[in-house]
């Protein structure tokens, strides 16, 4: 499956579930469900704009372990997928204690209401 396919899966709510869970990372569904409820979205809506931020934000190092991936990968699209979510949960992690501007529920500051 194209990375792009996927992505248009993130951002059909009934398709979202049955794409993290294609990752067989059980840990990493969580973590996003986990980071979508805090972000008051969707685990795929979360997931669609994790994989915006690190098109917008991510290094080259970044880039070059998604590089990595697609080249050893059995499943390419999915394992680009999971190093991409994992970026921007550990980019979330670090945004904690700020107002979460830039963070990947998209919103521009999330939680600056609280």
């Amino acid at each position: 499956m194209l990375l792009g396919s996927l992505i248009t899966q993130l951002e059909n709510d009934a398709d979202a579930g049955a794409v993290l869970m294609a990752t067989g990372d059980l840990v990493l569904q969580a973590e996003v469900a986990e980071r979508a409820a805090l972000h008051e979205v969707t685990p795929g809506e979360y997931a669609a704009f994790a994989v915006a931020r690190f098109s917008g934000s991510a290094s080259d190092e970044d880039w070059m372990s998604v590089v990595s991936a697609l080249e050893r990968g059995d499943d390419p699209a999915h394992a680009v997928l999971v190093k991409m979510l994992r970026w921007a949960i550990s980019k979330d992690r670090q945004d904690d204690d700020d107002t979460h501007t830039g963070c990947s529920c998209g919103s521009g500051g999330c939680r600056s209401e609280s």
